[in-house]
């Protein structure tokens, strides 16, 4: 009976134990992820108090780290000595500065250890002072502790799809190197879930530039995704390629368990609408909903520049997300005032007069129409920019408004751009570089099922888009140059060479993008002109002009702001001081992205070379204007070749007085130079006779 009794006892505390264990690991893996512990802080003066994590191989992180700040010489210190003590290093603050350390009150950072210094190489950290060499605090590093790192996993196998070993950067990210896949499998997704197999249980991974639609094509490239919102690799157990329709997976990787991966670092950005429904339209833009008919009560919040704006609003054609002929609300920010206004988009232009009439992206009260877009409120807190604004489903009577429908969905639209200066405080939207991929629909006013499929905002990845090398053009023998139209690359192509918004099309010259070109005073130039003839066209009629201001689009200026322009080319006034266009206006010939080319992932060519090469040419008949140029002594040392009718769209022309000095642009780009322009004239001759 008394073995019994002890057999009971001791089951029970086997059990207790076991709960305490399980209990122990669910507290654990519902803290934040930072990175593999090292331990805690020995205090030993100065209130020298926190936690210690590895993040990877060079870098530490303190949690919750105090110090008074009332040392005289006092560093974060490290060596590999047996213990702390002269024989060290410093080791540089949050700042990356290594200044005598200041006060700290329960504060979270990352300091990363001198150049060639790893996490492995320490047995010991400290807060030390040098002057007293008095150790404040410190902790040891046990031998053979390994710090996070890249792990790599299986690649992705599969007969629709293939990559190489698949690796997991950190807690949030994944990189598919060589994916390769055709585009063509219909509502295929990057998805991920829970589970021993992949399954309709899961949940959409946003691609690698953030968007939640279904995949376009891949040529073994490197693919970098994060997992949405707060979700980590932790809380998977597998990364596929999924069809939703048919509920199949492509290929997929297997995820292990507790990957010794470093931490993301990326931020985690909660919004609340505080309205019943919500879409996530892309990775930093979310809209949610209340409907109270003929009230209709709709919020833009998204994670965008401080330049930036959001676009929002019905398809210009119903079955269809198309930009052409929406209704949108363009949702900014100015400094601390918001703003809502109401633009039809009547062309793939900002808003300039056509033949007497306004088209392209209009505010509606441009048009003769009336702004149905009430503000009610408008914030930006912890890196969100969310502006909540009233309007009708019906139009009002305005004709360039679309009525929502009170009985079933609507296609909808969406972007985001950056905003331009147009005068002095006046801005409007510039063309935009992320928008509407798929065909998407709302029931604004289905209050019996509730859409919530929002997700936390998060911070980019710390990669930088370094804008590609365009040589510039420095011929002393050239004397004619051919200009044509041609998209803006993305980030890395006008706005990363330029620092300005972009128009959607932009001037080539001589099959670069917006070349910076050097011209010697005394010669005379031609340049042929092919930038669209037809003066009722808002998108493709460019006539070519040279200005010494560097944004275009003089026609759209007042008079006043004209008065202070100096057209040098391409341009005459009468005797009334009425322009007229000289010689600048030729036919259509522009580089289109091809039938499965995606101008929102322009900013994935690493070269222009690149980026040029997957570009077609299409010319419409007609002539070519002939425009020639004559810089003389009045002229600047920098002017600017523009479209007349739309600005962002040209760069800078350097006048010289002789080429004996060859500006110097750099040895790395000289070397590339010549092989990118023997490239691109062979695609040129090629692209021509194809057209």
């Amino acid at each position: 009976m008394v073995i019994s009794m002890v057999n009971t006892v001791r089951g029970v505390l086997v059990g207790l134990i076991l709960v305490l264990g399980v209990t122990g690991q669910f507290d654990e893996e519902e803290k934040d992820y930072r990175g593999q512990f090292i331990g805690s802080l020995n205090s030993y003066h100065h209130q020298v108090s926190g936690d210690v994590f590895a993040v990877d191989a060079d870098t530490l992180l303190l949690q919750n780290f105090v110090y008074d700040g009332n040392g005289k010489d006092t560093f974060f210190w490290a060596g590999s000595s047996n213990r702390p003590g002269s024989k060290g290093f410093i080791v540089p603050d949050k700042s990356g500065r290594t200044n005598v350390l200041d006060r700290y009150l329960n504060e979270e950072f990352t300091i990363k250890l001198p150049s060639q210094k790893k996490i492995t190489d320490l047995k010991w950290f400290a807060v030390y002072d040098l002057t007293s060499q008095n150790n404040f605090g410190d902790i040891y590093i046990s031998e053979g502790f390994e710090p996070p790192g890249y792990q790599t996993l299986t690649d992705i196998p599969g007969d629709e799809v293939s990559s190489k070993a698949v690796i997991v950067m950190d807690s949030k990210t994944f990189k598919i190197p060589a994916f390769t896949y055709d585009g063509r499998g219909g509502e295929v997704y990057f998805y991920a879930g829970e589970g021993p197999q992949p399954s309709s249980k899961g949940f959409i991974v946003p691609d690698e530039l953030g968007y939640l639609a279904p995949l376009g094509k891949y040529e073994e490239q490197d693919v970098i995704l994060q997992m949405p919102g707060a979700k980590s690799i932790f809380q998977i157990d597998w990364l596929a390629v999924y069809n939703t329709d048919t509920k199949k997976s492509l290929g997929h990787v297997i995820i292990p368990e507790q990957l010794n991966v470093p931490p993301s670092l990326v931020d985690v950005m909660e919004h609340d609408p505080g309205l019943p429904n919500c879409m996530m339209l892309h990775k930093n833009l979310m809209v949610s909903w209340d409907s109270f008919p003929p009230q209709l009560t709709i919020q833009l919040a998204g994670h965008i520049g401080d330049d930036e704006y959001m676009a929002f609003g019905p398809s210009g054609e119903q079955g269809k997300s198309i930009m052409k002929g929406g209704d949108v609300a363009v949702a900014y920010m100015d400094e601390y005032l918001g703003h809502v206004e109401d633009y039809n988009l009547t062309a793939r232009a900002v808003c300039h007069s056509v033949l007497g009439q306004m088209g392209g992206a209009c505010n509606d009260q441009l048009l003769g129409g009336i702004s149905s877009n009430q503000m009610h409120s408008a914030t930006k807190k912890n890196g969100v920019t969310a502006i909540t604004y009233r309007k009708t489903f019906g139009t009002l009577g305005d004709e360039g408004d679309i009525a929502i429908p009170l009985d079933g969905p609507i296609s909808i639209i969406w972007a985001i751009g950056k905003m331009a200066e147009k005068a002095h405080r006046v801005k409007e939207p510039s063309f935009h570089h992320t928008y509407t991929r798929q065909h998407t629909q709302i029931a604004f006013n289905n209050n019996k099922e509730k859409i919530n499929n929002c997700f936390a905002f998060t911070t980019d990845r710390k990669e930088i888009l370094v804008p590609w090398h365009i040589p510039p053009i420095f011929d002393p023998t050239k004397r004619s140059f051919s200009a044509r139209l041609g998209p803006a690359g993305g980030k890395r192509g006008f706005s990363g060479k330029t620092g300005l918004p972009s128009s959607s099309m932009v001037w080539y010259i001589d099959g670069f993008l917006v070349p910076e070109l050097y011209l010697r005073r005394g010669l005379t130039y031609t340049f042929k002109v092919e930038g669209g003839g037809n003066p009722r066209s808002a998108e493709f009629y460019h006539p070519f002009v040279i200005t010494d201001e560097s944004i275009g689009g003089i026609a759209r200026l007042t008079d006043k702001q004209t008065s202070k322009i100096r057209v040098l080319a391409g341009l005459k006034f009468t005797r009334k001081q009425q322009p007229r266009l000289v010689n600048n206006v030729g036919r259509l010939c522009k580089w289109e992205h091809g039938e499965l080319g995606d101008r929102r992932r322009d900013d994935e060519f690493n070269s222009f070379a690149s980026f040029r090469n997957n570009l077609n040419m299409r010319c419409d008949e007609g002539d070519v204007a002939l425009l020639q140029v004559t810089p003389n002594v009045t002229w600047p040392d920098v002017v600017y070749y523009h479209s007349y009718t739309t600005p962002y769209m040209g760069w800078k022309i350097h006048i010289v007085d002789n080429f004996r000095r060859k500006p110097s642009f750099g040895s790395a780009n000289k070397a590339g130079t010549s092989c990118v322009m023997a490239g691109v004239v062979i695609v040129l001759v090629t692209g021509v006779w194809h057209s």
